[in-house]
């Protein structure tokens, strides 16, 4: 007697799960393949994975989807996206042309301070639309969830108003978010003429930030766990000493720990994220090696962030097969923001990914599921189809999964489940 079932996803010509932990080093690339597989989904969560034969023989329900021979694997997750602010920064693109560097452009007031005024000076309603707008494009090219950073509001005021958008939109969905709190991005405009404005900002940081940020994630947050506090750690922004304070402090009252780092230079801020157990360390661009061998030994996922180089038209990427080497968990995202990589797409991250840093289709694939669920901390509950976990999946409009990676400028994504409800296809319409 077969088993009734919410739906059934059915003839998969390659069905791949992603089954495990987190891929470490020279194991990354491990797909799980089944060959003319299917699974069955109850109550938004995946009950059983097999071949075709089987879950046809043990299952039944009144939602059959066939995958007709295409690829089906898990939802892309973007675990380092800077998903909400107002705004563009579109002139700034035309002056890096001309030859201005990200860190002149910044130092002269534009960069970040640009998106910073242009989100002080919008409502929470105007946001909230903007954004939305772009969490339905990476939706609609395969991310089921993604990371979501505060970082464009540098006070205490604006940084919660970016903290309760994130949280808006993650629970209209179906866009699902991970939130962290960034308020240590930049130096405000306000401390910009001050000789210790770092420092100052860091101490407001400590004393004020925080501080509030827990008493309102405490009082609005509905319960959820607490979001990652984030710092960018790098020259001409915060030092390893200031960074360190910050970490340190929000990591004794309870937050989780993410870090840029070694983008444009050695800090040593990837060595701080090790020592402070953070969930991540993200760009990793010049980090030293002694870093590069410590992340073997850690949990701390390394996220590559090659949309950033990129949009940037820069030489060096994340060195990903050192980090592999060395056995460290390599993983993927888009860095997503208005600046330097206004890029929706998971699957073009896996695409430069295979081209700039020498992975393989398989390996960025694994680099962009488990490996960026265990980047935000939900290796236990996404990035892979494995019964127990949520039931988030894509079927491609592709037959073979290197089609991811050897294509890109395009969307193979042909249907995007969310909680094991259709929420986009591209055969039909979107279901909103």
């Amino acid at each position: 007697m077969s088993t009734r079932v919410d739906l059934l996803i059915l003839s998969a010509g390659q069905l791949l799960t992603l089954a495990g932990p987190p891929q470490r080093g020279r194991a990354l690339g491990n797909l799980g393949m089944i060959p003319d597989g299917a699974l069955a989904v109850e109550d938004g969560k995946i009950l059983a994975v097999g071949s075709n034969e089987e879950i046809r023989d043990q299952f039944r329900s009144d939602q059959a989807i066939d995958a007709a021979g295409s690829v089906v694997l898990p939802g892309l997750i973007d675990p380092h996206t800077h998903l909400v602010w107002a705004g563009d920064r579109a002139a700034e693109f035309e002056l890096r042309l001309k030859g201005a560097s990200y860190m002149e452009i910044m130092a002269a007031g534009g960069g970040i301070a640009s998106t910073v005024q242009q989100v002080r000076d919008a409502s929470i309603e105007t946001l909230v639309a903007q954004s939305r707008i772009r969490a339905w494009r990476m939706l609609a090219n395969g991310s089921t969830t993604a990371e979501a950073k505060s970082g464009y509001g540098l006070d205490t005021a604006n940084e919660l108003k970016l903290m309760q958008a994130i949280l808006k939109l993650d629970e209209e969905g179906p866009l699902e978010l991970a939130p962290t709190f960034l308020g240590a991005h930049a130096l405000p405009p306000e401390f910009a003429d001050r000789p210790d404005g770092y420092q100052a900002y860091t101490e407001m940081l400590l004393e004020e930030m925080l501080p509030a940020l827990r008493e309102w994630w405490d009082q609005n947050a509905g319960g959820r766990p607490l979001p990652f506090v984030d710092v960018f750690c790098e020259q001409g922004a915060f030092d390893l000493e200031q960074s360190r304070a910050i970490l340190t402090t929000a990591g004794a009252a309870g937050f989780p720990l993410k870090i840029h780092a070694d983008e444009f230079a050695g800090l040593g801020g990837t060595g701080l994220a090790i020592e402070l157990g953070a969930v991540s360390a993200d760009h990793l661009v010049h980090t030293p090696p002694q870093d590069i061998e410590a992340l073997g030994t850690s949990d701390t996922v390394a996220v590559a962030l090659p949309c950033t180089p990129f949009g940037l038209a820069e030489s060096q990427y994340t060195p990903a097969n050192a980090i592999l080497d060395a056995g460290g968990i390599l993983a993927i995202a888009t860095d997503l923001n208005p600046g330097t990589a206004w890029c929706e797409s998971m699957q073009f991250a896996i695409a430069l990914a295979c081209r700039m840093m020498k992975l393989t289709p398989a390996q960025a694939i694994a680099a962009g599921t488990i490996n960026a669920a265990a980047a935000i901390g939900r290796s236990g509950q996404l990035g892979s189809l494995e019964a127990g976990k949520q039931a988030d999946l894509l079927i491609l409009d592709a037959p073979d999964y290197r089609h991811l990676g050897y294509r890109f400028g395009t969307n193979l994504v042909s249907m995007v489940i969310k909680r094991g409800r259709v929420v986009i296809d591209r055969r039909g319409m979107d279901r909103r």
